[in-house]
């Protein structure tokens, strides 16, 4: 398991995530590091699904690095609420689920099962800079 990225690099005008209370909401996180995109283009069908899985959990790592950029002392995230993740995928392409479950995973190996929470998984036409996956996480701390 790759190393979670404390400080994702902003692509525009935002910040990375954003808290109210005991919530922190992520902005969109795609599979870059030191902010050079890694994994780029479309999820295709006649690809094997796990081609995809270095690219997601770097983008799953990020979001969980927004997240614990945002907690103060002795807090720990302790769930994910919800996670949606977006895939820039080739018409036809139905394995949605299973690709979310790479996120899903790197989720629970960060942060325990209990962390997990409910997940979106949805296959869009673009995505920002031809990413293959955003991922938006929605935590709880304490």
């Amino acid at each position: 398991m790759k190393k979670v990225t404390k400080n994702p690099i902003p692509q525009g005008k935002y910040i990375s995530a954003v808290r109210h209370a005991n919530i922190i909401y992520t902005s969109g996180m795609t599979p870059r590091k030191d902010g050079v995109l890694l994994h780029s283009g479309k999820i295709k069908v006649s690809v094997p699904i796990e081609v995809y899985k270095e690219g997601v959990e770097l983008a799953t790592l990020n979001a969980i690095g927004s997240v614990l950029n945002c907690l103060e002392m002795n807090e720990k995230i302790s769930t994910v609420l919800q996670m949606h993740v977006f895939l820039n995928t080739e018409h036809g392409f139905t394995q949605h689920s299973k690709i979310a479950d790479f996120a899903s995973e790197t989720i629970i190996n960060v942060l325990g099962i209990k962390s997990i929470g409910s997940r979106v998984a949805v296959g869009v036409a673009s995505l920002p800079s031809n990413a293959t996956v955003e991922i938006v996480l929605v935590c709880c701390v304490n």
